[in-house]
């Protein structure tokens, strides 16, 4: 069956019966959805566009066993019509807990692409309407959506009708001149009649006219108060917070206000600050590792397993550059991973040899009791 003939049939079901089809993607032969299990959804990487890959998210996995991941967007587009899906959906086992974010507009879409995400196996299906990327609001795709609350809660409604898994939204706490009290109100108020329970918002506001994406991530001002009040007005919604966060006592001061945190590129510039999320954030006993080298030493079977796969090694390495930022020798380790993994040939030998130009010591929670 072709990726056509499904929309094509999906399209016909809808408009014939005015509801939405039963079932809409088959589950691939060789996919098996993972078993139900509620998401614990404290403390998560947040969806960031050619960050958060495979790769990257199964090196995230190793430093915490309890943080929610997240994949980049995937557009409705893509993941309709082109046929390579392994491209888009592809991930390792041991990455779940595991979201797919979605880009899209169209409630029969999106309603397709949750369907297909999860037979695939992912644990949650994430709507994008916090990105201000011109190229996504050219296509009704990300913080644009602010502005049609309507439109996000038939999609809502469209995808929960089509999966078991949640359904939730990432947004913004608004966008160009709204009212941040007012409009980011009536949004919530409005997905969340249509089924949304789980909002995960971002405390600035994107302005789409006058700033560039990388300047919406940085110019408007935080408004960490706003989602907080956004909390007190609803309960019984699970409101996580995003945006700016860096050290582990900001995420346990915005825990006392809001029920999860989610972080972005401090996660990917500075990935140890995942190695003590499940002792600081979920109260485990221990983590999954003490040492940096030790955290890289356990990736190794996953590098290798990769490289026999044909893939890069640049295509991996690029995501461990800052694991030993700011140690003795972490510049060193970085130089000599950037001249080498992109060679033709080069192996784990490459990370093996940049890894030994950083002096190792005891355990880094034992250096701190000492």
């Amino acid at each position: 069956m072709t990726i056509a003939h499904d929309i094509n049939s999906f399209l016909h079901s809808w408009n014939q019966n005015g509801k939405m089809p039963a079932k809409i993607a088959p589950t691939p032969a060789d996919m098996t959805a993972m078993p139900m299990t509620p998401i614990d959804r404290t403390f998560s990487v947040a969806p960031m566009m050619e960050w958060t890959t495979r790769d990257y998210r199964a090196f995230a996995r190793v430093l915490s066993r309890r943080t929610l991941l997240y994949t980049e967007m995937v557009t409705t587009g893509a993941l309709l019509f082109n046929p390579d899906r392994e491209r888009f959906l592809g991930h390792d086992e041991t990455e779940h807990p595991l979201a797919l974010q979605l880009g899209g507009s169209d409630p029969q879409a999106l309603a397709e692409c949750a369907a297909i995400a999860e037979s695939w196996g992912y644990d949650e299906v994430n709507l994008n309407v916090g990105c201000p990327s011109d190229r996504v609001q050219n296509n009704m795709i990300g913080a644009c959506l602010m502005g049609h609350p309507e439109l996000v809660a038939r999609c809502v409604a469209a995808m929960q009708a089509q999966v078991k898994i949640p359904v939730t939204v990432k947004c913004r706490i608004g966008i160009d001149d709204q009212d941040e009290d007012a409009d980011l109100e009536r949004f919530i108020t409005t997905v969340a009649d249509a089924g949304c329970d789980t909002f995960s918002v971002h405390a600035r506001k994107a302005w789409l006219q006058g700033l560039s994406p990388k300047e919406n991530r940085d110019v408007p001002p935080l408004n960490y108060g706003r989602v907080h009040r956004l909390k007190q007005a609803h309960p019984s919604l699970h409101i996580g917070i995003n945006g700016g966060l860096k050290l582990m006592d900001e995420l346990h001061e915005q825990l006392e206000h809001v029920d999860s945190v989610m972080v972005g590129r401090e996660a990917y510039h500075n990935p140890w600050l995942l190695a003590t999320v499940d002792s600081e954030l979920y109260g485990e006993a221990e983590n999954p590792h003490t040492s940096r080298h030790d955290a890289l030493r356990a990736f190794r079977p996953y590098i290798e397993k990769r490289l026999a796969e044909g893939v890069r090694l640049n295509h991996i390495s690029r995501h461990l550059l800052g694991l030993f930022q700011g140690q003795p020798g972490g510049r060193q380790f970085r130089r000599h991973v950037s001249e080498n993994a992109h060679k033709p040939g080069a192996g784990i030998e490459v990370i093996d040899d940049a890894m030994a130009r950083v002096p190792e010591h005891r355990p880094e929670a034992q250096v701190e009791q000492a």
